[in-house]
């Protein structure tokens, strides 16, 4: 590719997807980047998905990028994308929208303002957003009728009202979610249905969701999970103004002689590398590629990365703690019918005693056999043999999963930096990650794991287990954090617009402007603030 374009965004999921999309839309040309492919096959195979990834993934990104992990011990580790460490995000056109699972939450007015509402705990780096709720709420709703979310809008009574409802009445409950939802009205306790990012009824096009028992993890058989991939990115690449290159990698972006951004230089798969010019770039790269990229674009101005000369990119790095719990019940209640959440609580999001923050709850996605035995299993029944196998026939119809994301409190040593010695296939510095969550997120995990089976109890459960935390470092699916939203350059990466500090055209537009993460999946938060993001550009043109 040569010439110039009016925008490059770089990273094809949930935020540039939507920046793509906003940005094509308003008469802007675009060139789209994205370092995996687009997925074409719907490949259910148990032993190889973002969701079990010990022997392969299938939405990348390739077993060749590598990354070096720093252990609590301070022992450094070589991982790929199979490894923990490595904390995955998916590598193809539409990132992680394409397998995820797609829980379509709005935060909470709250969750704009925890320093405020709890304090700054003791070596943390919790700070409020320099936004709030009503900043984001016409943007949440321009992604869920725009891009697609199922829900009950009258049930989420921890929010605000809504101005319009959701565009398709919520998925069919199912006989775990009944069981749930009769438990959770017997507690006394604050409940609502699940909105998610898949249709419940044909839509724009594309089929209703089939109730398939295969859906976090997997690409849809049928198209009705929304992602960027068949919506935003879809209509910018109809619009003719958007041009889409995969299988490519951004090694950094450059600048004038006055230190302003004004292009990239990009690896193509063969390893070529290549210059292009834009009025405008947009990182979206997820938080630790975002971070990377900053980093590794130095210049005389900025010798120690982009944004970076108050030392705050990369450092803040979050994902979400899962508080959980598994109750075996004398009763049959898996029924079959997918993707499987459909009742949760959001009682414990917030006001808990003694706790900062907490999280919200609920019923789990329907389980693969050998996710099962990975990580529901209780501790007494053996992990081989004939009395696994018995219970596994016996009970894997009879466990509910609870579980759900803790609002974790983040703490600045938890980072992305560049390693000195590793790079990547493409020859670019590899991300190095090191530290550790906040305690603080640890007590709200173990306190929410309590309520987790106490629901788990009421709703008939003859044995309970699950739940225990310790420190690491959190970022997986879920992370965030890296380039924080603020309104001080000596404390936060971005403006209120997500325009990096010193830098009229450089944005950011993916989770990690997120200042905190939520209690809740975060997906729909990075949907909007790409949009305020993106129309922010096309209004300061």
């Amino acid at each position: 590719m040569t010439g110039r374009y009016d925008a490059i965004v770089i990273g094809a999921g949930a935020g540039g997807g939507v920046a793509a999309g906003v940005l094509s839309a308003a008469g802007k040309s675009v060139l789209l980047i994205e370092r995996g492919s687009t997925i074409t096959s719907v490949d259910r195979d148990h032993l190889r998905n973002q969701r079990f990834s010990r022997y392969g993934v299938s939405a990348g990104p390739s077993l060749n990028d590598h990354r070096v992990f720093v252990d609590p011990d301070n022992h450094e580790h070589v991982v790929g994308p199979l490894d923990g460490g490595y904390n995955n995000n998916a590598a193809c056109v539409g990132s992680g929208t394409v397998i995820y699972g797609g829980q379509a939450w709005r935060y909470m007015p709250e969750d704009f303002r925890m320093a405020s509402l709890y304090g700054v705990p003791e070596g943390s780096s919790l700070a409020d957003w320099p936004i709030g709720y009503e900043d984001l709420a016409p943007f949440y709703e321009k992604a869920e009728r725009e891009i697609g979310v199922c829900g009950d809008d009258l049930s989420m009574v921890h929010l605000p009202s809504f101005d319009h409802p959701y565009p398709m009445p919520a998925m069919h409950m199912n006989a775990t979610g009944a069981r749930m939802l009769a438990a959770a009205t017997a507690l006394g306790w604050r409940h609502c249905r699940v909105p998610l990012l898949i249709n419940s009824k044909p839509r724009a096009g594309r089929a209703a969701c089939i109730h398939c028992q295969h859906c976090v993890g997997f690409a849809c058989p049928v198209d009705a999970k929304n992602g960027t991939q068949n919506t935003t990115i879809a209509a910018a690449l109809a619009s003719g103004r958007c041009t889409l290159l995969t299988e490519t990698m951004v090694e950094r972006i450059t600048t004038t002689a006055a230190g302003a951004a004004d292009g990239i230089v990009y690896v193509d798969k063969d390893g070529g590398r290549h210059e292009v010019k834009a009025d405008v770039i947009v990182v979206a790269g997820g938080a630790i590629e975002s971070a990377r990229l900053l980093l590794n674009s130095t210049s005389t101005h900025e010798p120690n990365g982009l944004g970076n000369n108050h030392d705050q990119v990369g450092r803040n790095l979050q994902g979400h703690y899962y508080s959980s719990a598994s109750g075996l019940f004398e009763d049959d209640l898996w029924d079959g019918i997918g993707p499987g959440p459909t009742i949760a609580t959001t009682q414990f999001n917030h006001g808990n005693e003694g706790i900062v923050g907490g999280g919200m709850l609920a019923d789990d996605f329907i389980i693969t056999p050998i996710n099962f035995w990975s990580w529901v299993l209780p501790s007494d029944v053996p992990r081989w043999g004939a009395a696994n196998k018995q219970f596994m026939r016996e009970n894997y119809r009879r466990v509910v999963q609870i579980k759900g994301p803790v609002h974790e409190i983040p703490h600045p040593d938890a980072r992305v930096t560049l390693d000195a010695d590793i790079r990547d296939r493409f020859g670019i510095p590899a991300a190095r990650l090191s530290g550790h969550t906040h305690p603080e997120t640890v007590r709200a995990a173990d306190f929410l794991d309590t309520r987790a089976r106490e629901w788990l109890s009421t709703a008939g459960a003859v044995k309970v287990w699950g739940g225990g935390h310790g420190l690491y470092l959190s970022g997986g699916q879920h992370q965030a954090g890296t380039c924080r939203m603020g309104v001080d350059p000596q404390t936060s990466v971005v403006d209120t617009h997500g325009r990096v500090h010193g830098h009229g055209n450089l944005f950011v537009a993916d989770g990690s402007v997120h200042t905190t993460n939520g209690g809740f999946n975060p997906v729909l938060t990075i949907m909007a603030t790409a949009w305020r993001t993106a129309e922010g550009i096309v209004k300061g043109w």
